[in-house]
């Protein structure tokens, strides 16, 4: 059983020892080596490259285009998942079976995990075969396991995707089996996706997603990710593919406390795709200087409060904040603090609040999300008074 439902005292504990007990991540003397570059449009029509830590976009190229996004569709099935375990929902100790309706459609179709009609599976097994193998089977399993139907499944997807800002998509299946183009998404949505699943479940993120392979059954594949072992701090997330939708690919790599996010599309074969791959994330890391403006918890800002019992409020980011500027920028930076203001109490302390946007010549913004660094409380009779005549004189 993975380290997910232990009393809170020792989930640290545990989470370390899941990770010390994982394969590790070696990074092997590469063959296909390639100089740091940004892909051609006639390499990869769509191509996406944002730094998660800043929100700052160092290239992009047709990000909100549609696109099918074949296996890259389990991104959302692994993060839906990852939801339900975090209210509740799911455990990943549960049992789910094959069912003979989901054995006729997906036994053996594409990549799986060579899971049999009436054959019982764990929600851990279930998530790993996703992650790594791609396992079609196993996409449909959960989907049905956990919400009775796989329609029901694709319909939480989509709402689950409407709430995370992804717009310009829609799924259709848990797996992203061709369906004439009624499961559809963009770079952008997908880099979304990928923020979400990395802040709100880096513990899942880090135990799920970016082994080399997975053994199920005896049966030993290998991730097809070509990233991993490769590439510098690369952990991830999955490769796509369909003769409909060509080769497609979402991954990301951290070094020295920056995380880089990438998304390819429509790339005409898996050895182009893991050229262009290693390429773009290499220009990432190094075709930038960062620039650090506030170090991490430094108060970056205030907002103004209405009906609190206070009339400003400290802003902070979750780290440090820094902008990419192209190697040997002298541009000069401006910082502005955007929020729909005044902010109403009562607020949360770490509730996200307001954005700060960082802008130079000629580079793409940086926004980075501001937070609430203390409670407001509703304002009482005394306090209105007191805002009142302050307001007057302010």
């Amino acid at each position: 059983m993975p380290p997910f439902r232990v009393r809170p005292a020792l989930r640290l504990l545990a989470l370390v020892l899941a990770a010390a007990a994982l394969p590790a991540r070696a990074l092997v003397p590469d063959p296909g080596a390639v100089p740091p570059a940004v892909p051609t449009a006639a390499e990869a029509p769509v191509a996406l490259l944002v730094d998660l830590g800043s929100g700052q976009i160092l290239h992009a190229r047709a990000p909100d285009r549609r696109f099918m996004p074949a296996s890259v569709t389990k991104v959302m099935t692994l993060y839906l998942a990852f939801e339900l375990i975090e209210a509740g929902r799911l455990d990943p100790a549960q049992v789910f079976v094959m069912s003979p309706a989901i054995a006729r459609e997906w036994r053996r179709k594409g990549s799986t995990m060579f899971l049999d009609a009436g054959e019982q599976v764990r929600v851990d097994d279930l998530l790993l075969g996703i992650a790594n193998v791609s396992a079609n089977d196993g996409a449909a399993v959960l989907a049905e396991g956990q919400a009775g139907s796989v329609a029901a499944w694709t319909a939480a997807m989509n709402r689950t995707a409407l709430g995370l800002g992804m717009t310009g998509s829609h799924f259709a299946s848990p797996n992203g089996w061709p369906d004439e183009g009624r499961t559809f998404t963009t770079a952008s949505d997908l880099v979304a996706l990928a923020r979400a699943m990395i802040t709100r479940h880096p513990d899942k993120f880090g135990y799920y997603i970016g082994r080399s392979g997975f053994d199920y059954k005896g049966i030993a594949q290998v991730n097809h990710d070509p990233m991993i072992g490769r590439v510098a701090g690369a952990d991830g997330i999955k490769t796509g593919f369909t003769n409909e939708a060509g080769f497609s690919y979402l991954g990301t790599a951290r070094r020295d406390g920056q995380r880089l996010v990438l998304v390819l599309a429509g790339v005409e074969n898996g050895r182009l795709r893991a050229r262009l791959a290693k390429a773009y994330v290499e220009w990432g890391f190094t075709a930038f200087d960062r620039r650090q403006l506030f170090a991490p918890g430094a108060v970056v800002g205030e907002a103004r409060v209405q009906d609190g019992d206070v009339r400003s409020i400290a802003l902070r980011a979750a780290g440090p904040v820094t902008i990419n500027l192209p190697k040997g920028s002298d541009a000069r930076l401006a910082a502005t603090i955007r929020y729909d203001g005044p902010l109403r109490a009562p607020i949360a302390a770490g509730q996200e609040v307001a954005v700060l946007e960082v802008t130079a010549r000629g580079v793409a913004p940086a926004r980075i999300p501001l937070y609430a660094a203390a409670p407001v409380g509703k304002a009482g009779p005394l306090d209105r008074i007191v805002n009142a005549v302050a307001g007057i004189f302010s």
